[in-house]
């Protein structure tokens, strides 16, 4: 499997995880969260969903307030931490719902493959065309390919807060083209992608 982030880059981003998990509570999101479930790609950047509580502690770690982007900041080196809080962040699913979409994988607080599948989708659409935007296609594929998904739990979902992400996923499945980033053959890359086609179709 080709490596879409430096090495060394993902090694600090993921030592630097462990140590804020030590810290601090909170929901990993985004692509650590992806990682956890699919054991696939690493990611560089850190995106964590928090209480406002929490939000009053992480002050001591330099936190930079993005009110473009409705997100908190903290900047290690190379490495960013994106931090969602309730009534202020505007995730798809909101911040304050989404610790209702959490488990338990390795230690972690972490959102369920369902719900990442949906912030990953947006996150995708908002980003299309950029480099961290073909990341995300990869972790949106990562999770199709690699977790277990419960599509009627993933449609349920999407009805609660009136998405209609179900063509788009289709579109980008059929798209995607790079089974090298998921470390599979080409057959492998075809047998299951006609199965995950088949699922998505049974939702419409």
């Amino acid at each position: 499997m080709i490596e879409y982030w430096n090495a060394m880059l993902t090694e600090k981003s993921w030592i630097l995880l462990q140590e804020i998990r030590k810290k601090y509570q909170f929901v990993l999101i985004g692509g650590w969260a992806i990682y956890l479930w699919a054991r696939r790609q690493k990611s560089k950047d850190i995106d964590i969903v928090v209480s406002i509580d929490e939000l009053q502690k992480l002050k001591q770690e330099n936190l930079e307030k993005n009110d473009h982007l409705k997100k908190y900041e903290i900047k290690k080196d190379e490495i960013d931490i994106d931090i969602y809080v309730a009534h202020y962040s505007e995730l798809v699913i909101p911040a304050k719902d989404i610790r209702i979409y959490a488990a338990k994988v390795e230690g972690f607080d972490v959102a369920v493959p369902e719900a990442l599948l949906i912030l990953k989708q947006n996150a995708e659409m908002n980003r299309r065309g950029s480099v961290k935007g073909e990341k995300d296609k990869i972790d949106v594929m990562s999770l199709l390919f690699f977790v277990k998904i419960d599509y009627r739990k993933y449609n349920s979902v999407l009805k609660k807060y009136k998405l209609e992400y179900v063509d788009n996923l289709m579109d980008l499945v059929r798209g995607f083209q790079d089974y090298h980033a998921l470390g599979l053959n080409p057959r492998e890359f075809k047998l299951r992608k006609m199965e995950i086609i088949k699922s998505l179709r049974k939702l419409k």
